[in-house]
């Protein structure tokens, strides 16, 4: 009774609400895959516990049973140690396997001052720089499409980029 007291308490009172029907669904996911993991001798995937429960005449999608088991998985700090000899100078946290590869601040500064950059361009030097660069045409094919020759595009192209290096 006191078990089910505290367990009806953190139900409750926790700061993430799962909803009953998920959370049923992934414990007959977890017990499927106990179950599986003991019949065979190894892990099984997503898809085999999705089967197994299919013909046990309870279909879900791999998706759905895949999003159940992440809803009951307990949250994880960013503090928490993932390897440590035991001195907290030498442990590895999870935040440090964690990074941002978008290029935050910087990639959006950027970004800022390429587009300011751009519109210093002419109509022209803007559209041979989306063909160039967007479209992947040579300046053989700019030049045809535009009606000048080859060195004309490469000159203008050279002049529109040194402009933008100077402004950037």
């Amino acid at each position: 009774m006191i078990i089910g007291e505290v367990k009806r308490y953190l139900r409750d009172n926790n700061s993430i609400r799962v909803s009953r029907s998920v959370r049923d669904l992934a414990y007959h996911a977890l017990q499927t895959r106990e179950e599986l993991s003991r019949r065979t001798g190894s892990e099984p995937t997503v898809g085999e516990i999705a089967a197994c429960m299919s013909e046990r005449g309870d279909p879900h999608s791999e998706e759905e049973i895949s999003s159940a088991l992440e809803a009951i998985s307990e949250p994880v700090s960013l503090y928490d140690p993932v390897y440590g000899d035991g001195s907290s100078s030498d442990s590895v946290y999870v935040m440090d396997q964690i990074s941002d590869r978008s290029g935050g601040e910087e990639l959006w500064l950027e970004n800022i001052a390429l587009r300011e950059a751009l519109k210093q361009l002419s109509e022209r030097e803007k559209s041979i720089l989306a063909m160039r660069f967007y479209k992947g045409k040579t300046q053989m094919e700019i030049a045809a499409e535009i009606g000048i020759s080859q060195a004309q595009v490469s000159r203008l192209e050279k002049g529109a980029l040194e402009r933008i290096r100077k402004q950037l």
